[in-house]
């Protein structure tokens, strides 16, 4: 535990701050939900209005990516704020940023309460620029969405399930953001949004593997925590099982996805199950692989594959 002689200075200067800030809610890993924004965004584009055009399309990629890292800023800093009493009583998480005394609360308030005031400001510049009222009239309810799995992890196993639905909500919304009228023409978004919803719960169940014993003494219904390892272990497979499904179907019913996509979905599966290889043989002690690495190459390789087949084709 830290003592007042360890503890570190509290950051006090704006820089020192966002500094702080980007270390700790680990901005690189937007990386799990950006590629598939872009995806859709592409994908978008070129189905409902033929060859896109760039300097509009140019200006909506800038406002959903600005929108994603303001977003999960919120998200991120919500967690961190709400978790901090349960962070400080982890070995493995009292030295994130408020509870080891890096970042005051209040500071952390200001900076979440400033992402959301941006991510809404975005949305609005969605009606301005494009006419587009949509962004705006959502952009509340995404924000309360995203924010809230700290308290599902607190009453329900299913939170894992919730945390995935929450980066699932990125193709859709970005579908929206281009697009009202695009879910009504186009089915793989949905499984876009399904294969990440599954996907992320799967890996999420992978990381909590660390915290399975503290999270029982403490409360915390993680789905390690209430079935044990062995049976997360499994949900965690059946849950990428669905992945891969749905990402199958995605690959089936898209046109404009073709060789590339499907090597891209190829090159998943075998990923995820060296994911899973590799926490059956070496347990929580090569996590940094399993969860940042592998997952952050699926997320790349697929979003990656899918925008060149679509511009291709």
């Amino acid at each position: 535990m830290l003592t007042m002689t360890n503890m570190p200075m509290t950051a006090s200067h704006p820089l020192q701050i966002s500094r702080v800030i980007a270390a700790d809610i680990k901005l690189s890993h937007s990386i799990f939900a950006l590629p598939f924004a872009l995806l859709a965004a592409f994908l978008v584009a070129t189905r409902t209005g033929g060859s896109p055009d760039w300097l509009r399309f140019s200006g909506q990629l800038i406002l959903i990516i600005l929108a994603m890292i303001s977003a999960r800023t919120v998200a991120m800093l919500a967690n961190r704020i709400l978790d901090r009493k349960i962070d400080a009583a982890n070995p493995r998480t009292q030295n994130r940023a408020i509870p080891s005394g890096r970042l005051s609360l209040r500071d952390a308030v200001i900076t979440l309460v400033g992402s959301a005031l941006f991510f809404m400001v975005i949305c609005l510049a969605f009606g301005i620029f494009f006419t587009n009222w949509w962004p705006l009239i959502l952009g509340l309810p995404v924000l309360a969405w995203i924010a809230a799995y700290p308290l599902l992890k607190r009453w329900t196993w299913a939170c894992h399930l919730y945390l995935g639905s929450a980066l699932a909500l990125s193709p859709i919304a970005v579908a929206i953001a281009m697009n009202p009228d695009a879910l009504m023409v186009l089915p793989a978004i949905w499984f876009i949004a399904a294969m990440v919803m599954c996907w992320v719960a799967g890996f999420d169940i992978i990381y909590a593997l660390q915290d399975e014993s503290i999270d029982r003494s403490q409360g915390i219904s993680s789905i390690p925590a209430y079935f044990g390892a062995s049976k997360a272990l499994w949900l965690s497979r059946i849950l990428h099982l669905f992945a891969i499904i749905s990402l199958i179907i995605v690959a089936q019913i898209e046109p404009l996805f073709g060789i590339l996509f499907w090597i891209g979905t190829a090159l998943v599966i075998a990923l995820l199950v060296y994911e899973h290889i590799t926490i059956a043989r070496w347990g929580t002690s090569r996590m940094a692989l399993a969860f940042f690495t592998l997952n952050g190459i699926i997320s790349c390789v697929l979003g990656a594959m899918g925008i060149i087949d679509t511009l291709i084709n």
